[in-house]
């Protein structure tokens, strides 16, 4: 049924143009236009707002030279825009502008295109393809996102277990409950960390960058991640509320609402950065978003929350705990049904995007994760079905009336109580015959659950990183731009003063690599491999032939790595790089390699 009501939506669904991740709309100049003055600006048109980094643009000239050029940004304050100024003077030939923002979902999204001034070149600068983004620093931000999603389910779900299904020793979720806590908190400090070399698409040793910190301190997503962190302690301060609750005793209303407020806060913190927060329909996307993530929690975090407790001895979870759970979850699957139809209709926006598009083909394996994830439950609510019924065999009056209450068929009468079971209980305090054998089914099919409800979360980390279908169709409306950014020169020195800690490698870039202005970026290593600081680091390069040099790059610590923007190298030809590496007060060596500067 599920399935079938996707696939209506997908079909009624396709009116209205939306995006999640900025797809360019427009250029100006035009990619490939031929102009017979240069231009004063550059301006890129998307189909959302955007953010702007410091080197948002990179214009090259006919030999492949960097352009100086002026700040980004907005044009006549509109936040879809982005605007450059270019030099007065400019000469004939084809030019090239590299651009990298950050849409309004805060994921990074970069081209190029090109355009001409007088005459075009006869042979364009060939600009090598690269990744868009670092994949050190990828693969680390979406780990941290993944375990992210994962802490906040199991914290918001084995909180909402123990309020709303009212185990009567709760002390069994204290330990998942902190580690879900630090989880969640580290996993936040990872990605505020890692946002600004995520956006830039660079190392993660520009984190250490105190400027790209504070800029990312100010951003959306910046922002939601503070939010989410000054949450934590509060929510600290509720579980511990809670984990005095008295035996077997009801959560206060005050208490429950308290709860729901601090999730709801906590979900906002994703919806406000991620797809729902940009397209068409925001407010009623955020709210789905929030309710979708929530019931999520609820579900697969009490799943794991009733796995904890199933383990251990019967006494820990009654059979009502078990049927109250039961009665939760299929609330969660509901709310889950209803958003997350809206959500795949508002992310796709046509039938052809469900298996045209990587958003589509994605979604396919989340909804094939999800039905397996409805038979696992749909075992589990079976097995809690027979657990209550054989409970009931007992003739204990509250069994009874839970089982009234899980077993009423639709539109019928509950079946009448078992006459009591006088068979002698385990001197342990354990459940025997039926009930131990349903308990330990219900065990496995509620591991079951928590299995495929990982995998599910996986792919919904996958999913929430993908550009959707109506944004993929929507940039392939627009002009298509050139390909590849340009490129640049790396060089890795190696050195080692003969003391012990001493030695280690520099890694040096050379933005663009060849005549003209270039940046430099040094990171120093250590003999394990790990970043390392050292007080001083000097480079010069000298062209023997020309007899041109030394030229001080004057590098200077940017804390944690050494760079410069104002290095110059007139003309080209392969020049000496030499290396200057200071480990203590008394300990340097100097190290040379040969660096080849293309025109």
């Amino acid at each position: 049924m599920l399935l079938a009501a996707v696939l209506v939506l997908l079909l009624l669904g396709g009116a209205g143009p939306a995006t999640a991740h900025a797809a360019l709309k427009g250029t100006d100049p035009k990619d490939g236009t031929v102009l017979k003055a240069a231009p004063r600006h550059v301006t890129l048109t998307f189909t959302e707002s955007v953010g702007l980094l410091d080197d948002s643009f990179r214009v090259y000239d006919p030999d492949g030279h960097r352009v100086r050029t002026g700040e980004p940004r907005h044009a006549d304050g509109r936040s879809d825009t982005a605007r450059v100024t270019l030099p007065g003077k400019a000469g004939e030939g084809t030019y090239t502008v590299a651009w990298r923002v950050v849409s309004a979902d805060s994921h990074p999204v970069s081209g190029a295109f090109t355009f001409s001034v007088g005459t075009p070149s006869p042979t364009p600068a060939a600009l090598p393809t690269g990744p868009v983004e670092h994949p050190l620093t990828g693969s680390l931000y979406d780990t941290a996102r993944l375990l992210a999603y994962l802490a906040a389910a199991l914290l918001v779900g084995a909180a909402a277990f123990a309020a709303l299904c009212r185990p009567p020793d709760p002390a069994p979720l204290g330990r998942p409950l902190r580690a879900a806590w630090w989880a969640l908190l580290g996993s936040t400090l990872v990605l505020l960390v890692l946002r600004a070399p995520y956006e830039a698409g660079t190392s993660p040793a520009g984190a250490l960058d105190a400027s790209a910190l504070t800029r990312t301190l100010s951003s959306r997503p910046g922002i939601a991640l503070l939010a989410r962190l000054a949450l934590l302690p509060v929510t600290a301060v509720f579980l511990v509320r809670l984990s005095r609750r008295e035996p077997a005793g009801r959560t206060r209303p005050a208490a429950l609402a308290a709860g729901g407020i601090l999730a709801v806060a906590l979900a906002l913190t994703w919806a406000t950065a991620e797809h729902a927060s940009a397209g068409i329909q925001v407010p009623l996307a955020m709210t789905s978003s929030v309710l979708h993530l929530l019931a999520t929690a609820v579900w697969l975090g009490g799943l794991a929350a009733l796995l904890i407790l199933l383990r251990r001895p019967a006494p820990v979870l009654p059979v009502t705990t078990v049927a109250r759970f039961s009665r939760t979850a299929f609330t969660s699957v509901i709310v889950l049904a209803v958003t997350g139809v809206y959500q795949s209709w508002r992310g796709l926006g046509s039938w052809q995007a469900l298996t045209g598009t990587s958003y589509g083909r994605i979604l396919l394996l989340k909804l094939a994760a999800v039905v397996a994830l409805l038979m696992a439950a749909g075992a589990s609510r079976r097995w809690t079905a027979r657990l209550v019924t054989a409970s009931a065999g007992t003739g204990t009056e509250t069994a009874v009336r839970e089982r009234e209450r899980v077993l009423e068929p639709v539109g019928g009468s509950p079946a009448a109580p078992q006459r009591p079971d006088t068979r002698p209980e385990d001197p342990g305090g354990r459940d025997t015959g039926p009930t131990q054998t349903h308990r330990r089914a219900l065990r496995r099919s509620v591991l079951a659950e928590v299995v495929v409800a990982a995998l599910v979360l996986t792919v919904t980390t996958v999913l929430t990183g993908t550009l959707p279908g109506r944004a993929e169709a929507e940039a392939a409306r627009t002009p298509a731009t050139t390909p590849g950014l340009p490129g640049a020169t790396v060089v890795t020195v190696p050195f080692d003063t003969g003391t012990p800690g001493g030695s280690g490698t520099v890694q040096i870039t050379l933005d663009p690599g060849r005549t003209g202005d270039n940046g430099v970026q040094a990171v120093v290593l250590g003999a394990d491999g790990g970043l390392t600081t050292i007080p001083e680091l000097r480079l010069s390069f000298t062209l023997p032939d020309r007899k041109i040099g030394p030229i001080d790059a004057r590098v200077t610590d940017r804390g944690g790595y050494w760079a410069t923007n104002d290095l110059t190298l007139p003309l080209p030809g392969t020049w000496t790089m030499k290396a200057t590496i200071r480990v203590s007060e008394l300990d340097q060596v100097s190290v040379t390699r040969p660096v080849r500067i293309a025109r």
